[in-house]
């Protein structure tokens, strides 16, 4: 059976799948390589190249690769030209994903369904346009999943955590290269539940990259009176070398980053420890989330029996050394940091399979007795008026069993009216306008000859994935009525035909 789980990262991505006996397995890509860089090439003849030659060619000519596109998601477009034309975040994200499962297929056979993960603090907005990539690349999309979960998931079944005798509290630190999450699982027998969430969606990996760069260009800029960033060659140089430097303060005291620009060129070294003095901000973030998840669900740091990393952010050794004195534990490491969600995401695939009663062909292993429960990590309400004030009206709150649902009745405001107009947020500020807008939801076709005032009750909830659904009932005639989102700057079915189109016949190497 071709499943397989994608962790869909924001610097690289992983692919896995189940083995004869049901066990996650890492899928190599062509190359060999079990990690691949999410980084998109676009050729002059339109064709395109992902991964590290991706990355290669931005050194010579950054104007046609495109990198970082996971920040973009849930934006109506990625930001800057590549190639010389507009794209949305999820056409490029279909690209990678082709790549993927590309060589996914010729390892395994063709590619039947996958599951995709996404950072556990994404809005819906996110989580849609991370599906809408999928079906763009002419994925089977099953699910999409919270990495911490998969992370969590993965250890569960790999550790035999969902066969333990007694359940096991796990906290779930997932630095990744773009984004950063914790989350708490409970693991118990054939059971794995989340208790809580925590993130933020604009910190990771690469954030630790930019004050290395900033750091060398501003030495070059001293020595020389020119900013190497203000140059697109020059700046994808520095990031690269950068993000190197990075990657070797985590094995040495000391390395240097050479900045070439205009001609010029200067080595700056840079020893961990100053590494460590101008990124301590960005921990110190980190950690204040873990402590808040912590007291958001009532636990104290004695009722975490272990603490997972995840991301290979936490290969960095100022982040072992700060979770070990936050939680007064050794953190656990003991499985491959970024191959754990992909892994993990596997592990759901096969469990969505089983449970599937039309599925001909389960997957191998006991799969199909394991509970997932989720939580969401975003509040869900709807905008409502008070005075002059626009508020969010809370409907299902944050880390909320999922799935959940919630009800509320509303009224219409004149004669004869056929549809209410009711609009979602996500978030936790009594401001609406603080709030994270998921769309307007139309309930229309209402009976005829209504009266003002007449009851029509929403019911708004949040699958298991997180994603949101609406439904709606006229309590005049007890008839239902239908509830589509509208989410500003999401694909259409038109649109979305129209770029599965392009990336389907596109050369992706």
């Amino acid at each position: 059976m071709g499943l397989i789980g994608i962790d869909l990262g924001t610097t690289f991505c992983a692919v896995a799948a189940l083995d004869d006996r049901g066990r996650p397995v890492s899928v190599p890509n062509r190359d060999g390589d079990i990690l691949t860089p999410s980084a998109v090439y676009l050729a002059g003849d339109g064709s395109a190249v992902v991964g590290q030659p991706a990355l290669d060619l931005a050194l010579e000519e950054p104007e046609r690769v495109a990198t970082l596109v996971k920040r973009r998601m849930g934006l109506p477009d990625y930001g800057r030209p590549v190639a010389g034309r507009e794209f949305r975040p999820e056409t490029l994200s279909a690209v990678i994903l082709k790549k993927l499962a590309q060589d996914a297929a010729a390892h395994l056979g063709p590619v039947t369904g996958c599951v995709i993960t996404v950072p556990a603090y994404f809005d819906d907005t996110r989580r849609k346009a991370t599906m809408d990539a999928g079906r763009i690349a002419g994925l089977n999309v099953l699910d999409i999943i919270d990495e911490p979960s998969a992370a969590a998931l993965a250890y569960s079944v790999g550790a035999g955590g969902a066969a333990a005798p007694a359940p096991q509290t796990v906290l779930v630190y997932d630095l990744g290269g773009g984004t950063f999450d914790v989350t708490l699982v409970k693991l118990g027998k054939k059971r794995f539940q989340v208790l809580g969430i925590e993130g933020d969606v604009r910190l990771g990996g690469r954030d630790w990259d930019d004050r290395i760069a900033a750091h060398a260009a501003e030495r070059f800029a001293k020595e020389f009176g020119t900013d190497p960033r203000t140059d697109p060659q020059s700046d994808a140089a520095l990031q690269a070398s950068a993000e190197r430097a990075k990657r070797s303060l985590s094995k040495v005291e000391q390395v240097s980053v050479t900045v070439s620009h205009d001609g010029r060129r200067l080595t700056v070294p840079i020893t961990r420890a100053e590494f460590e003095t101008m990124t301590r901000d960005l921990l110190v973030r980190t950690r204040l989330t873990a402590q808040h998840l912590l007291a958001s669900t009532g636990l104290t740091w004695d009722q975490v029996d272990k603490v997972l990393m995840v991301g290979g952010s936490t290969h960095m050794p100022a982040t072992r050394k700060m979770l070990a004195d936050l939680t007064g534990r050794e953190p656990d490491h003991s499985l491959a940091v970024s191959e754990v969600v992909a892994r993990g995401a596997a592990v759901h695939a096969g469990i969505r399979s089983a449970a599937d009663p039309g599925n001909a062909e389960p997957p191998p292993g006991d799969l199909g007795d394991i509970v997932e429960i989720s939580v969401n990590a975003h509040s869900l309400g709807v905008q409502v008026r008070q005075g002059d004030e626009q508020l969010n009206h809370k409907l299902v709150p944050k880390n909320t069993q999922l799935p959940a649902a919630a009800e509320q009745v509303y009224y219409t405001a004149a004669d004869d009216q056929t549809r209410v107009r009711v609009r979602i947020l996500q978030g936790e500020a009594n401001q609406a306008e603080a709030c994270i807008p998921v769309g307007e939801c139309w309930i229309e076709g209402l009976p005829p000859d209504l009266p003002k005032g007449s009851p029509v009750k929403v019911r708004c909830g949040v699958g298991s994935n997180g994603r949101i659904e609406v439904t709606a009932t006229d309590l005049t005639s007890g008839r239902a009525a239908t509830a589509a989102i509208l989410r500003p700057g999401g694909l259409t079915d038109q649109e979305l035909a129209r770029e599965a189109a392009w990336v389907r016949n596109m050369r992706v190497q």
